[in-house]
This record gives C-alpha cells, structure tokens and sequence, in this order.
C-alpha cells in the first residue's frame, strides 16, 4: 500500500461499509460492555454479559440491545473510514524508496489516525453512551432499596427530564440522540459534545498505536511472496488478534472513558471532574480490577468489528464502486 499512489474515496468508501456491518454485528455486545462498565460495587444489576444481555432482552425487548445504535450506525462511516484512510496515507507518506516501514514508523501512522479519528469518535460515544445505560438506571430504579426516580432526577442536571419524568414511572422514556445533541448544545455548546476528550484520546491513540503495525506484521505472515497479497480469512483473523488485543490493552482508559461520558448517574453513584479525579475514585472505590470491567465485551466487540472491516478494505470494494459507477470521477 505504502508503494502505490492510494485512493482516498475508495478507502473511505471501505472503511465506512466496514463500520456498518461490523456494527450491525456486535452492537448488542457493546452495549453490554458500556453497562458493565458503569456498574459500581453493591448495585450491580449485571453479573455477565450473558446476564446482561438476557436481562435487556426481557426488561427492552429484542430493539433494546440496539438502544443507541442508530447514532453508532450514522456515524460509524465517518469514523471508520478516517481512522482507516489516515493510517494509509500516513503509511504512504512515511514510507521512501520503496521499501517497508519500520516498527516506529508504523506506530507513528497508527498515532495519527488515532488523532484523527476522535474528531468523530468523541461525540458519537458521548451520545451512544446516553443511550445504552438508559436502561441499566431503570433497572437500578426497579430494585428494591434504590434511590426513588424522584430523587435521582434532582442529582442529575442534564438530561434527568427525559429519562425521569414521574415518581411512578416504570422505566426511560424514549429519547433520541438528536435531542440529546440539542438538549447539550443548549446547556454546554459545542465542547458539551466533547466531554472525555482526553479520556477519548488516550483510549484511540495507544490503541492505534497496538493495533496498526501489529495488524500489520501478522497480516504479512500469511502473504505467499513479499508480492502477493494474504488470503482474505487471514487478513480476518490478523484483524481480529490485533484488534482484541489492542481492544484489552486499553480497556482500562475506555473505563474511565465511559464514565466520564455518563451525564445520568444512578443512586449514589460518584460524579468526576476529570480524568485524574476519575482514575483516582475508582481505584480507591472499586480496586484496580475495576479497571478490567467490559474488557471480555470489548474484546468480543472489537475482534470481529475490525477483522470484518480488514477483509473488506483489503477486498477493495470502494476501488470496485468507483470503477463501475459515475462516481469514478471522485478517485
């Protein structure tokens, strides 16, 4: 890739298509790992993700594993395909004279598309987050000794209306992203929607960092000839290892990222005021295996999520819809 003149439409093109299957598939499993996460020590409502899973599906329906998907699904195309296209063009670029990048020059790609990637990955988590733990809090409301909605509503400033609007109420209202969007732009501005921007940053950045040369350098195990290209099951199964591995070294930062990006709390849950602050309360609250929670959905989330999107950037699908459409004129 680094050798050739590369298409940036076509790779946009991939890596959005990408997003949206790999979604489609594991969205269920995500939400599971955002509640698991946001779960603290003596009102967990959640043993497993099994448990969560079966517990969603008969407290929300079978849509109810899906609560937040459609903002995930809008803007996963955007995500996907800068985090995927920019790690091409800087491979390019910081490739000379042909031959193959080094350790550090991969890694320095995979920094820069994780950069800029959290330009849409900061407010698509804010939002999707507010709508997967909408129904953890109402399962929280539900058992017995828990804080009353009532009460609940007035620990919580933004938002609190429209998952709490009556003392009697059984569970959250619907809430669409497009008005959590509108309710934060009203409160915060623009940086409403970038709250954990840090946390978001040192979450993307290390795991591009993991992911992209180790994807790399299992992917050219399973090339024939320094020429060839690998089999399609191999670039699946390359993006899969480097994916859950990359998913679990970082876990820890997408705890202290979920949390931060919970605008709703539950009963007595703590508030943070940043990410010191966050890292500090649960290491002293829950212990460092606090740390860990989700990393088993995250892994199951991510393995297949990016090894669906390598065989569909290395199948070069965007190459094929631009050569046999009017939208050739793009590349």
């Amino acid at each position: 890739m680094s050798q050739q003149q590369i298409s940036l439409p076509a790779k946009l093109i991939n890596g959005g298509i990408a997003g949206i299957v790999g979604v489609t598939c594991v969205f269920p499993i995500d939400l599971a790992k955002t509640r698991l996460q946001n779960q603290r020590q003596g009102q967990q409502v959640y043993k497993s993700m099994m448990d969560c899973l079966v517990k969603t599906v008969r407290s929300e329906g079978y849509f109810g594993m899906y609560r937040g998907a459609a903002v995930n699904l809008t803007l996963v195309t955007p995500e996907k395909a800068i985090k995927l296209a920019a790690n091409d063009f800087f491979r390019h670029h910081l490739a000379k004279d042909g031959k193959g990048l080094t350790v550090f020059k991969e890694m320095l790609s995979g920094c820069g598309a994780g950069l800029c990637q959290v330009v849409i990955t900061t407010p698509m988590e804010m939002l999707k987050i507010q709508l997967q733990d909408a129904g953890r809090l109402a399962a929280q409301q539900r058992k017995p000794g828990m804080m009353s909605p009532t009460k609940l509503a007035a620990t919580n400033a933004v938002l609190s209306r429209s998952y709490n609007v009556a003392p009697v109420a059984p569970g959250p209202r619907a809430v669409s992203a497009t008005q959590i969007a509108r309710e934060l732009l009203h409160t915060h501005g623009i940086q409403g929607l970038y709250k954990g921007l840090g946390a978001t940053v040192m979450r993307d950045v290390p795991f591009s960092i993991i992911y992209f040369p180790l994807f790399a350098n299992l992917n050219r195990l399973g090339k024939p000839s320094p020429e060839a290209s690998s089999p399609f099951y191999w670039a699946f199964l390359s993006g899969c290892v480097a994916g859950s591995t990359a998913a679990v070294a970082v876990n820890p930062c997408d705890v202290v990222k979920t949390r931060l990006q919970s605008l709703n709390k539950g009963a007595s849950e703590e508030t943070y005021s940043g990410v010191v602050d966050c890292v500090s309360k649960i290491m002293r609250n829950e212990g460092p295996s606090a740390f860990l929670k989700g990393a088993c959905c995250r892994a199951l989330v991510i393995a297949p999520l990016f090894g669906i999107a390598q065989v569909m950037y290395f199948v070069g699908v965007g190459e094929y819809i631009l050569e046999n459409s009017p939208l050739s004129l793009l590349s």
